[in-house]
C-alpha cells in the first residue's frame, strides 16, 4: 500500500548534513530520474526507435550491445554529471571513469540488465552500487560489505525501485502521473518459506554435483527430502528474479558450470552480484557463490564474473552446505538420485 513518503524525501532524510550521505542521496536521486526517462523510452518501444536489436558492437565485456543498452547508459551518465563521484564504472565501458578527486563515493552500475528481453516485451532493469571512495585506494577494490547503498529498478507492468541505504530494504513505485517514486513497501523481509526456485534447467548436464543435488531434492517433491512440491521459475532477468524473491521468497541460482566461459560464473561482481547480495542480506536473505559469501569478495577487475546464488536464507544455507559437504546430500527417490533420470 502506498503512503506519502516519496523517494526524494526518503533520501533527504537519510542524507542530513553528512557529505558522504549527501553524495549517496544525490546518486540515488539521479538514478531515479534516469529510470523515469528510461521507463518512458521502454514504454514507447519501437515508436521511440527502440527495437531491442543489436547495434553491431559489443560492450567492454564482450556482450552484444542492444540499442537500449546504449541509450540507457547515455541517460544515466547525463543524470550523474552533477553527482560528486570519485569514480564511475559502467557495464558498457571498458574501464572506470575518474571523476572528482575529492568525491566521497564511487558508483558502479548496469544500465540495462536483461536487454535481450526487450524485443520480446519482457522485464528489464537497472542495477547500481555505491561505495565509499577512499583516498589513495584503487576504486572498486573493496569487498561488497563496504557498500553504502545499492538498488535496482524493474521496468515491468509497474516501474519500481528497490533500495537499501544499509538499514533495511524499501520499495518505491513510479507514479507516472506525477513522475515521482512513492514508497509501497518498507523494511521488506524475504519470506522464509517458499516452494519456488529459479535456474536454467537446460544446463543441468553442465552443473557441479552440489547444484544438481539441490535441484533434484526440489524435483523429488512431497516424497523427497524437502517434503513439498516446488515450482521452478526462470525469467532470465536478474532484476525480475530478485524482485520476485523479495516479495514471495525462494531462491535464484546462476552457478558456475562446465561450459567454456562459465567456469567463473557469468554475472558481474561489482554491478550485479554485489548490489543484489547487499539487498538480499538487508532483507534477511543470503547470497553466495556456492562456497563463499558474495559480500566478502573484492573485485580484481571491474568486469569480473562470479556465480550467484541468492534468496531465502534457509535455501541459500542448504546449497552452501551441499557445496561444503557432499555427504550432506540426502539420497532421494531413485528417479532423481545420482544414478537416476538426470545422470550424465
Amino acid at each position: 500500500m502506498t503512503n506519502d513518503l516519496t523517494l526524494f524525501r526518503h533520501t533527504n532524510l537519510f542524507a542530513g548534513q553528512d557529505p558522504v550521505r549527501l553524495a549517496v542521496a544525490a546518486a540515488v536521486d539521479a538514478f531515479a530520474a534516469a529510470s523515469i526517462e528510461i521507463s518512458e523510452l521502454i514504454g514507447r518501444g519501437a515508436l521511440a526507435g527502440i527495437t531491442g536489436e543489436a547495434q553491431g558492437g559489443q560492450n567492454a565485456d564482450g556482450d552484444v550491445q542492444k540499442d537500449l543498452d546504449v541509450r540507457a547508459d547515455q541517460i544515466i551518465r547525463a543524470t550523474l554529471k552533477k553527482v560528486p563521484y570519485a569514480a564511475l564504472a559502467s557495464e558498457e565501458a571498458e574501464t572506470y571513469e575518474v571523476g572528482d578527486a575529492s568525491g566521497p563515493i564511487s558508483i558502479a552500475y548496469d544500465p540495462l540488465d536483461g536487454s535481450s528481453n526487450i524485443e520480446t516485451n519482457m522485464t528489464v532493469g537497472t542495477i547500481f552500487s555505491i561505495m565509499p571512495a577512499v583516498s589513495g585506494e584503487t576504486p572498486f577494490t573493496a569487498p561488497g560489505s563496504a557498500q553504502i547503498a545499492a538498488g535496482f529498478v524493474v521496468y515491468g507492468p509497474q516501474t519500481s525501485l528497490v533500495l537499501t541505504l544499509g538499514d533495511g530494504v524499501d520499495i518505491f513505485t513510479l507514479d507516472r502521473a506525477e513522475k515521482t517514486y512513492k514508497q509501497i513497501r518498507s523494511r521488506v523481509k524475504i519470506p522464509a518459506e517458499s516452494a519456488e526456485y529459479a535456474i536454467n534447467a537446460s544446463n543441468h548436464r553442465h552443473w557441479e554435483q552440489p547444484v544438481r543435488d539441490f535441484v533434484e531434492e526440489c524435483l523429488a517433491g512431497e516424497e523427497g527430502p524437502r517434503s513439498k512440491n516446488f515450482n521452478m521459475r526462470w525469467i532470465a532477468s536478474l532484476v525480475a528474479e530478485a524482485y520476485r524473491i523479495l516479495i514471495r521468497g525462494g531462491v535464484f541460482l546462476y552457478p558456475s558450470d562446465a561450459r567454456e566461459g562459465y567456469g567463473d560464473g557469468r554475472l558481474r561482481l561489482l554491478y550485479e552480484a554485489h548490489p543484489m547480495a547487499f539487498i538480499m542480506e538487508q532483507a534477511g536473505g543470503g547470497a553466495i557463490t556456492g562456497r563463499a559469501r558474495i559480500l566478502d569478495l573484492a573485485a580484481s577487475a571491474i568486469h569480473q564474473r562470479v556465480p550467484l546464488i541468492m534468496g531465502s536464507i534457509s535455501k541459500v544455507q542448504r546449497i552452501e552446505l551441499l557445496h561444503q559437504d557432499p555427504a550432506a546430500a540426502t539420497k532421494a527417490d531413485p528417479l532423481f538420485a545420482r544414478r537416476g533420470l538426470f545422470r550424465v
